[in-house]
């Protein structure tokens, strides 16, 4: 038999009376910008997120979360002293007059203190220290960020060093960066709390976080800023207000007061621009999929979790809706196997996607029954292969 994608259009009439103006009726100077509910991963603002842009110093998030992967998994404890190597101060300390925790050189520094370094202080020589300790040497800590942002799906990055230094193959994009931001958020509370802390003291030196964002009373807590010469000026940042969290990602900004001023806005835009419809729950039936050889000829498809749709107050354009799934299916289908997604276009933009699952079983049909699917499959498959030569 063979098996295509198979992709159901729905149009959904209930949002026709919100047909207008598009959807994002703001804009933004940053070059790269992403703005997505956490809850759903539901899309609010999206400018050029899937193209490569320059991480600077927000690359040090895939080195927290690998550092509080170690932790979690217990070989690493907050009380474990790292050796501050020649080459972690020369390179990323004082000697380079770049963003640093001012750690002195031969010393050992407790895992705790690092983390904060590296969060608040932005330390370049924090992320060497963290590196070296873990893996060995920074090329060694170089390929876990790789092999790492590769389990969590981060397609369109790929690291060089530990700390965010300008290099033409140093890459990522602002989804993954904010998929990132969700993973830290969702996967480590016990550790989160280090990305709100507004200063810390090192060395007698006391220096305030970097984040602009938590000191604007927008319930922002977390998570981290960046900035180069080839990068400009960017933010990961979360905030949570009425109970909803939204991340954003922007990137490429002249300034740091623009940075600051623009973040601000587009996290205000998304918690007072939209309203929330919820059009599907758990067991209402989305659409069906084809079965090959069943007793039925298709089984119902329902979501995992509610399916929430923000919908913008002021314009929005018709919202539409797929079924995608690769298939006909082979009877017998079990209930509950997961199978394709939902996903909701705004304007033709993907907005928010939902897994589904087959909401029944459906048993192997008679004999005479699967001899005509195989009989009805064998012809589209010869008439697609004909078209294709056309």
């Amino acid at each position: 038999m063979s098996s295509c994608a198979h992709q159901a259009l729905i149009v959904l009439f209930c949002l026709a009376a919100f047909a207008g103006a598009k959807a994002q009726t703001i804009t933004t100077s940053a070059k790269f910008a992403l703005l997505e509910d956490y809850d759903t991963g539901a899309v609010l603002f999206d400018k050029a997120a899937d193209e490569a842009m320059a991480p600077a110093s927000m690359s040090k998030l895939m080195v927290a979360e690998l550092t509080f992967r170690e932790l979690k998994e217990g070989r690493l404890h907050l009380d474990d002293k790292f050796h501050v190597s020649e080459y972690a101060w020369r390179t990323g300390g004082a000697p380079s007059h770049g963003s640093a925790m001012f750690l002195a050189v031969k010393s050992n520094v407790r895992v705790d203190d690092l983390l904060r370094g590296l969060i608040i202080e932005s330390g370049n020589d924090a992320a060497l220290v963290l590196a070296e300790g873990i893996a060995g040497s920074e090329q060694n800590f170089v390929g876990l960020m790789n092999k790492r942002a590769a389990e969590l799906g981060l397609t369109h990055s790929h690291f060089t060093n530990a700390w965010g230094r300008s290099d033409p193959a140093e890459r990522v994009s602002a989804r993954d960066l904010a998929s990132l931001a969700r993973h830290i958020i969702h996967d480590y509370p016990e550790y989160y709390h280090y990305f709100s802390d507004k200063d810390f003291t090192w060395s007698r030196i006391h220096q305030l976080n970097r984040n602009p964002l938590l000191n604007m009373n927008i319930g922002a807590d977390g998570l981290k800023t960046g900035d180069t010469a080839e990068s400009g000026y960017g933010v990961v940042g979360s905030a949570v207000q009425d109970g909803q969290r939204l991340i954003l990602v922007v990137n490429g900004y002249k300034t740091a007061a623009e940075r600051a001023e623009d973040a601000r806005r587009l996290l205000n835009w998304g918690f007072r621009g939209f309203d929330v419809r919820v059009f599907y729950q758990p067991g209402d039936t989305v659409g069906r999929a084809e079965v090959y050889g069943g007793a039925e000829d298709s089984v119902a498809l329902t979501p995992l979790a509610p399916v929430k749709v923000y919908v913008p107050k002021v314009g929005g354009d018709k919202m539409t809706a797929a079924i995608v799934y690769s298939g006909p299916l082979a009877a017998p289908v079990e209930a509950g196997r997961k199978l394709g997604e939902l996903r909701i276009y705004n304007a033709g933009a993907l907005v928010m996607s939902a897994p589904l699952e087959t909401k029944a079983a459906v048993a192997k049909g008679p004999l005479a029954s699967r001899a005509a699917d195989a009989a009805w499959e064998l012809s589209k498959d010869w008439l697609r292969r004909q078209w294709k030569r056309r």
